[in-house]
């Protein structure tokens, strides 16, 4: 049994396991992000997969990035929400590590996860859209990952929603991040908050401070029943759907798998997300219409995904 170690690193978060080849996680390990210290990051992947090395017998390590994966599965060439620009990080991780590796985006390794052992096994056209602190995607056509002439496919939190709009990390106004993602639920849950303090005192209590409202808190106040988190969750999910429905005019998916942790909202976010595709779908009442369904690996799905790829291409 082929074991490796796969990380996924996302803008508050470094996980990372040992991954059979079926897909299994049989060890794990967590620790935050320091976003804005590049030096510092690679020390902490460099800890996680000594920790995990020293407990297992492995044999590649997948690196999961938050970023723009340059096609040489080495070099990032830009993360909107982690301090690497041009950096080579796997020149600099092998230094340290010691084992074969690679690095991927880590949507691109959530959805080749899914397609090879979760909700999109057997499909021919895999959209995956995961809604963490920001947004980002993958794309599986017949079997392989879809990367782009640089590296740089599948962007989806980066195309425009609404012209004009909010700005975003990347630079750009009215991204589809800024309307969909972890941090527009906490922006708008600390509006509210600031506007009108009764309608989000559930929140609050939750949180402790407006400082304290995070994409989590919000997502588990309206699981919790919080009529104010439920209708941010609502109007997040349309703005998705919305987003869904320009992907299927491009890409035409059989499926669309939704992970990262907003994705955990289920079906408060699924609902309207559902609704508001099949109502702005191009062509509708006269093309199939893709499924959109949650990933069946939930958080674990990128770092499996890297694990898998790391198999194939280190």
């Amino acid at each position: 049994m082929a074991l490796a170690i796969g990380v996924d690193i996302g803008g508050t978060k470094v996980a990372a396991g040992v991954v059979d080849d079926a897909g299994r996680v049989l060890d794990r390990e967590r620790r935050d992000t320091p976003g804005h210290d590049v030096t510092e990051t690679e020390s902490i992947i460099v800890d996680v997969v000594r920790t995990l090395a020293d407990r297992s017998d492995v044999d590649v390590v997948g690196i999961g990035a938050a970023g723009w994966i340059a096609n040489d599965h080495a070099t990032v060439l830009f993360s909107p929400h982690l301090a690497w620009r041009n950096e080579p990080l796997r020149d600099s991780l092998a230094e340290r590590i010691k084992l074969p590796l690679i690095v991927e985006n880590d949507a691109n390794a959530a959805a080749w996860a899914e397609y090879r052992f979760g909700a999109a096994r057997g499909q021919k056209v895999v959209v995956c859209v995961t809604l963490g602190t920001g947004i980002g995607g993958g794309l599986v056509i017949d079997g392989s990952v879809y990367r782009g002439a640089y590296g740089l496919a599948c962007e989806y939190g980066h195309m425009t929603i609404v012209p004009d709009g909010r700005r975003c990390a990347c630079g750009n106004l009215g991204c589809l991040e800024m309307y969909a993602s972890g941090r527009a639920l906490a922006r708008d849950a600390r509006e509210l908050a600031a506007e009108s303090p009764a309608a989000a005192a559930q929140m609050l209590e939750l949180a402790g401070s407006v400082e304290g409202l995070t994409g989590p808190v919000v997502t588990a106040a309206a699981a919790g029943g919080d009529p104010a988190a439920q209708s941010i969750c609502t109007t997040m999910g349309r703005w998705l759907g919305r987003g869904l429905a320009n992907l299927a005019a491009v890409i035409d998916p059989s499926m669309f798998v939704l992970g990262g942790g907003v994705s955990e909202a289920g079906d408060i976010l699924l609902r309207p997300a559902r609704e508001e595709f099949a109502h702005s779908l191009t062509g509708r009442g006269f093309r199939p219409v893709a499924a959109v369904e949650l990933v069946q690996l939930g958080p674990d799905a990128g770092l499996i995904g890297a694990a898998d790829l790391a198999r194939r291409y280190a």
